[in-house]
């Protein structure tokens, strides 16, 4: 028997169930009709952050960052790179502190960059600082296990 997936479109933000064993296929939002990853980070807002968190049954994973932080700058690379490695059993997002100020003050953001790992809506670790190569994925797939 098949088991299916919750996952939120990055787009419109229509929660759509998929076939576990079908999140490789390139699956398309039942709503937008857009590829439900995009193999890069989604970017978060008030609007959008709790239904890519709470609504999803695969991993999110929140780079909490700011426009003026040059660590965030240098590990965005890193970041986009982790999105196609991870993808599409990890969900990777971004979350500007600088606008979303609320956000960052209800998970306690004290300094950027802060990467959250969220699973079912709850917070399972985070890891605060520039993380670069690989280190984002070795990370993630640790706290997963």
């Amino acid at each position: 028997m098949s088991h299916s997936k919750k996952v939120v479109c990055p787009y419109c933000g229509a929660v759509n169930r998929t076939p576990a064993e079908r999140l490789g296929d390139n699956p398309i939002c039942g709503k937008c009709k857009k590829g439900i990853f995009s193999a890069r980070p989604v970017d978060l807002t008030a609007a959008n952050f709790h239904n890519q968190i709470n609504n999803s049954d695969i991993p999110v994973l929140v780079d909490f960052w700011a426009p003026w932080c040059g660590p965030c700058k240098m590990m965005a690379p890193a970041y986009e790179k982790a999105a196609i490695a991870l993808e599409p059993g990890v969900r990777l997002a971004k979350l500007n502190t600088e606008e979303e100020q609320q956000i960052g003050a209800q998970f306690d953001i004290r300094s950027i960059p802060t990467l959250v790992l969220f699973n079912n809506g709850k917070e399972i670790a985070r890891q605060s600082g520039a993380m670069m190569g690989g280190q984002i994925e070795q990370w993630v797939r640790q706290q997963l296990t």
